[in-house]
């Protein structure tokens, strides 16, 4: 209520000073004709003055400023995968019965236009088959959870990160997958109800990470084709992923 306050004495300030200053100029000159025709002229103009800064410059300012955020996000992204994100994709794909159908959508090949990147994120976020706990060596994956929660920990540190909704998700995601994990003395003969939980978790923290992986490699593709090229060949989703240019 404060602030409402003193916005309308603001306003009624300058509105005052405007006219003190037209009531001088019409003291001094005496032509009210010549008052009339630039303020109606400024009037006008105004109009056309809030549309170029608020709808044009204001919005090239904010492209720009997302342009930059999503270009450090990137920066991010490929630090992530670097570290952990490509060693949890490999680990967590093996949970899937459904691995012979997954990869092929999502084996990134050279010549992928914007759509055929877009449909492997949407396969991603369609899969509804929940990982098998019995594939994988669940201690495993909690060691190299735990083991790699300094480098998550220090990437929450950025707040582009927390800024982009998709990255904060993942991260989140990765951190609960962690501390379930962690949170169990034993992995070793879990009920299957519980088991089921941690499937779900598990399928929540992969389905982020694939969807990041598959939107950072087309940043790649656009942005830095050389080190796209190593991670197409390189790509876990691939049959048989190899650095070497055969």
């Amino acid at each position: 209520m404060k602030r409402y306050s003193n916005f309308v004495t603001l306003a009624a300030a300058f509105v005052a000073i405007s006219t003190l200053v037209y009531f001088i100029h019409y003291l001094i000159f005496r032509d009210l004709h010549h008052i009339f025709i630039y303020m109606v002229g400024d009037l006008a103009f105004v109009f056309l003055e809030v549309f170029l800064v608020i709808l044009v410059i204001e919005r090239v300012l904010a492209r720009r400023e997302k342009k930059a955020m999503v270009h450090k996000l990137n920066m991010i992204s490929g630090t992530f995968f670097s570290e952990v994100g490509i060693g949890l994709l490999n680990i967590i794909l093996n949970c899937y019965d459904e691995r012979r159908e997954i990869c092929p959508c999502l084996a990134v090949a050279q010549d992928w236009s914007h759509n055929d990147f877009k449909a492997a994120i949407a396969s991603v976020r369609a899969i509804e088959a929940k990982p098998n706990c019995s594939n994988i060596e669940l201690d495993e994956l909690r060691e190299f959870l735990i083991r790699k929660r300094p480098f998550l920990l220090g990437l929450l540190q950025n707040p582009n990160v927390l800024e982009h909704e998709s990255g904060s998700d993942l991260m989140w995601a990765v951190f609960h997958l962690t501390e379930e994990l962690q949170a169990r003395a034993s992995l070793g003969e879990l009920p299957q109800s519980d088991l089921a939980h941690l499937a779900t978790d598990i399928h929540r923290a992969y389905v982020r990470l694939a969807a990041q992986w598959i939107a950072y490699m087309e940043h790649l593709q656009s942005d830095y084709p050389f080190l796209f090229s190593l991670f197409v060949r390189t790509n876990p989703f691939q049959e048989h992923p190899s650095a070497v240019v055969s």
